[in-house]
């Protein structure tokens, strides 16, 4: 694995989640939706990689996660899996797919599974999809939780806002995190919480806890359109952008219409004899 740009080049696993959160160690989790981004997303030292059901809104312009199928995250999935020779790989079961009841939640996640050759599947919300996380685990699939903030809620929700501010919710998100981990999920994700109440999270469990917009945890995920700064209508206050694509695209694009209107390219050098 020459190349990698971290020290541990072993492949990451669910085991090694759960010794890295012993051993006091972030983990690092970013999206990925295709090869070539997957590929160097991996070789950069992210830990996991998420396919995440906001390919629905970044790949495709939907204005939330719901329309994306199951055949469309199978597509991304397996692209990004190809790619990753040492990260963890996470792909999002979507809107619809494990809801319905665990017999129907269990196909699914084979289907994933067989299909991607990723190493776990994520689903949202607590109790009550219990038993399809049962299921699956009892299936031998990975599961990763995701809490808070769960996109594919939206209408439920009414609106993005952090969640569990109140006493009653913030209760009943630690029981869930409780009972998500006695269950066996391998991480759960909690989004746009308070953070201490992240805190208190991370505490209660052995299993990591990963953050979006709830402060610091065991490691952190970000969507990878929106830390590069593709993204520019997007700016919530727990983004932290690490580059300006969306400039630096746009000029290098500029600067190749411009050399093709002018005919300065190609020129001789680029050009077979």
């Amino acid at each position: 694995m020459a190349g990698y740009l971290v020290e541990d080049t072993r492949k990451v696993t669910t085991s090694r989640l759960k010794e890295m959160k012993a051993e006091g160690k972030k983990i690092a989790m970013l999206t990925a939706y295709d090869y070539t981004t997957a590929q160097i997303v991996d070789e950069a030292g992210v830990d996991v990689i998420l396919i995440g059901d906001s390919a629905s809104n970044v790949m495709a312009g939907n204005i939330t996660t719901l329309p994306i199928t199951l055949d469309q995250m199978i597509y991304h999935a397996h692209s990004v899996s190809l790619a990753a020779k040492r990260a963890f790989v996470v792909c999002d079961m979507p809107f619809g797919t494990y809801q319905v009841d665990e017999k129907e939640a269990v196909r699914n996640a084979i289907r994933i599974m067989k299909e991607t050759r990723c190493d776990a599947v994520k689903l949202e919300g607590g109790i009550e999809i219990l038993p399809a996380v049962k299921r699956i685990i009892d299936a031998g699939i990975p599961v990763c939780g995701h809490l808070g903030l769960t996109p594919q809620s939206i209408n439920k929700f009414g609106t993005y806002t952090v969640r569990a501010k109140e006493e009653a919710e913030a209760e009943k998100l630690l029981s869930d995190v409780k009972v998500l981990a006695e269950a066996g999920c391998c991480a759960i994700v909690v989004e746009k919480i308070p953070a201490p109440l992240t805190q208190k999270a991370v505490a209660s469990v052995d299993i990591p806890i990963i953050g979006i917009g709830g402060g610091a945890a065991d490691g952190q995920v970000l969507v990878i359109d929106d830390m590069l700064g593709k993204n520019k209508g997007f700016s919530p206050k727990f983004l932290r952008r690490y580059a300006d694509l969306h400039t630096i695209m746009t000029d290098a694009i500029g600067n190749y219409v411009a050399d093709v209107k002018s005919g300065d390219f190609p020129n001789e050098c680029e050009s077979y004899k």
